[in-house]
């Protein structure tokens, strides 16, 4: 074994206990028990269906149930935040000081996952267990080596089984940025991920025109485009053309981070069409300081460079104060 082999020896067996030392937290809190600061409440659905434009019977009457996916809305501790915990810091606050101290200073989100044992309804007080639940071995990727750390929080109603919910997140070592060459070219927008469920759409921003699913056995509108209803469950759809015209719903101005290929600042909205499905897009020909809730707008379809052609709206004329 000649020197070069030794130090890969070496380094391999440096990460298997290092990892060791990090799989000691499996199993352990991750965060103090914690009860819901509400009971699952009526008010509460309401507004969350509202929000996301849900108008699933199931979720109103006397036999309410609330949404699956609002899990979290009973379990999170708002802006004060829940209760420290007694004695000071947690288990995972203790993996994460010896994640940065080898230098994995930084922390994306990959993914989540839910898994639903019972409905939640009106009055079910909510309590919950927050565990470490896995620590990958070290892994390479575009944004550094790191670890992938799983927590599992285990959600009881009335101290039944209701739910689970895992959120995985990576703590790394951010890698060297590559220097650009002298020659590159000008920054491009990040391409949309078109697969079978969507490519119906960006076939029809090609040719100009915003396609709206359609359920072909309750006829409800959604978007975006999903392979089945959210209504009834049809798995058959056809397409309306959208009118164009619709309203600012909710919007926000980018400053910071700059991005390539983008120029802060640039308004971000979401869009109520007047078929009245919501569409999140870029408002153009104002200054971002003066987009606002309520206003009309109209498509355009905007060539942001050689390849790609994006929907963007427009105010119409008198609609900007």
């Amino acid at each position: 074994m000649d020197g070069e082999q030794r130090g890969a020896a070496a380094e391999e067996d440096e990460d298997e206990a290092f990892h060791r030392r990090l799989k000691a937290y499996e199993g352990l809190p991750a965060a103090a028990p914690g009860v819901g600061r509400d009971p699952v409440n009526e008010p509460m659905i309401r507004h969350w269906c509202e929000a996301m434009g849900d108008a699933n019977p199931a979720y109103t009457g006397p036999d309410a149930i609330a949404p699956p996916t609002m899990l979290q809305a009973w379990t999170m501790g708002g802006l004060a935040g829940h209760a420290p915990q007694p004695g000071g810091g947690t288990a995972q606050d203790e993996l994460f000081a010896l994640l940065e101290a080898a230098g994995c200073t930084s922390v994306v989100a990959t993914d989540c996952e839910q898994e639903y044992l019972r409905p939640l309804r009106p009055g079910d007080r909510i309590t919950f267990r927050t565990v470490i639940e896995s620590v990958s071995p070290r892994k390479t990727t575009k944004l550094g080596a790191g670890h992938f750390i799983t927590t599992r929080t285990d959600v009881r109603a009335n101290g039944e089984p209701a739910a689970a919910h895992r959120f995985r997140i990576l703590k790394y070592a951010p890698a060297a940025a590559p220097r650009p060459a002298h020659d590159a070219a000008e920054p491009r927008r990040p391409r949309p991920v078109i697969n079978r469920d969507n490519a119906g759409f960006w076939d029809g921003v090609a040719g100009h025109t915003l396609l709206i699913q359609r359920c072909r056995s309750c006829r409800t509108l959604r978007f975006p485009w999903l392979p089945g209803c959210n209504g009834c469950g049809s798995e058959q759809w056809d397409t309306v053309e959208a009118s164009g015209a619709g309203t600012v719903y909710s919007y926000v101005v980018m400053h910071h981070p700059p991005f390539p290929a983008f120029d802060p600042p640039y308004a971000v909205a979401l869009i109520e069409l007047a078929e009245g499905v919501r569409i999140v897009s870029n408002v153009i020909g104002v200054p971002a300081d003066q987009v606002r809730i309520g206003m009309s707008v109209r498509l355009e379809f905007q060539q942001v460079d050689e390849e790609l052609e994006l929907p963007v709206f427009r105010p119409l004329r008198g609609s900007v104060v």
